[in-house]
């Protein structure tokens, strides 16, 4: 794949423009799903950038929406072949989260809040391996060191000198806490937080326990931006069987709103920096 495609995000700009002109056209997804003899679920599927769209596909909504414009109705068949080319994560196989990791590798910046665990851009291989091999007691080794390595493969957004993801992500003392795997690998996972974190473009706090409850504590998630306006914020929440996209700006604003006062009752930057620093010794006792 051309490295300057992303297929998740193509579907997702591809999904906004078909249904602007849905509801230009004064349709509903109902109405349209009528028309072409389709159910109603593929219609949603499309526009919200989950399910890949074909030309043909693309080609009858036009007709439906009655787009004259030969400009119009080209750009979109194009954006349509582009979306159903693979990304680098398709040549790991099946990738549970592989929408996630689209929308990932295209964002300009990404808020992060995990009450239990390191996040998995900070990750060393080590305790990556214990974590996924502890939450997924059935899952075969093999699949085990796949889903590492694509771990692996995600934080070259942070490590590259061109463009890096900016990333900030707050953490809950209880991720520092949680002994994965064992005491010496997890004082070099702390080590290696306390290097990172001393990355421009990387920024780590953290709410120790004594601040006491806190508006993270319904759970993780983490708030995507993109670097073309057309592209809306998106709220990652992972689910055991199924993940949720919340995409509409109201549920946006709300989980901003609440990591702007998860930022504000964490310590700062060099006290969360140090903090991290002296759970690490403790760790090499």
């Amino acid at each position: 794949m051309a490295s300057n495609v992303n297929p998740t995000v193509r579907r997702r700009r591809l999904g906004q423009e078909l249904r602007r002109l849905r509801e230009l056209k004064g349709m509903t997804a109902e109405e349209v799903a009528e028309r072409l003899l389709v159910s109603q679920s593929k219609i949603s599927r499309l526009e919200n950038g989950r399910r890949s769209i074909s030309q043909r596909d693309v080609r009858d909504l036009c007709g439906v929406y009655e787009v004259e414009d030969h400009r119009i109705v080209d750009s979109l068949m194009q954006m349509a072949k582009d979306s159903r080319q693979q990304g680098w994560w398709h040549s790991f196989g099946d990738i549970p989260y592989s929408v996630y990791i689209g929308l990932e590798t295209d964002a300009a910046s990404l808020r992060v809040y995990d009450p239990q665990v390191v996040p998995g851009l900070l990750q060393t291989p080590q305790y990556a391996q214990a974590l996924i091999a502890g939450a997924l007691p059935e899952t075969a080794q093999g699949e085990i060191e796949k889903r590492v390595q694509v771990r692996m493969r995600r934080q070259e957004r942070i490590s590259t000198a061109e463009n890096p993801l900016r990333l900030w992500t707050v953490m809950d003392e209880a991720a520092l806490r949680r002994v994965v795997g064992n005491r010496s690998l997890m004082r070099d996972q702390l080590e290696q937080l306390v290097e990172q974190s001393q990355l421009p473009h990387v920024t780590v706090q953290v709410i120790p326990f004594d601040m006491g409850a806190h508006p993270g504590l319904n759970g993780q998630y983490a708030i995507l931006e993109f670097p073309d306006a057309a592209d809306s914020s998106v709220v990652y929440i992972e689910g055991v069987t199924s993940d949720l996209y919340l995409e509409k700006a109201n549920d946006v604003q709300k989980y901003s709103v609440m990591y702007e006062h998860l930022r504000a009752q964490a310590l700062n930057v060099d006290q969360s920096r140090q903090f991290i620093a002296d759970i690490a010794k403790e760790y090499a006792r």
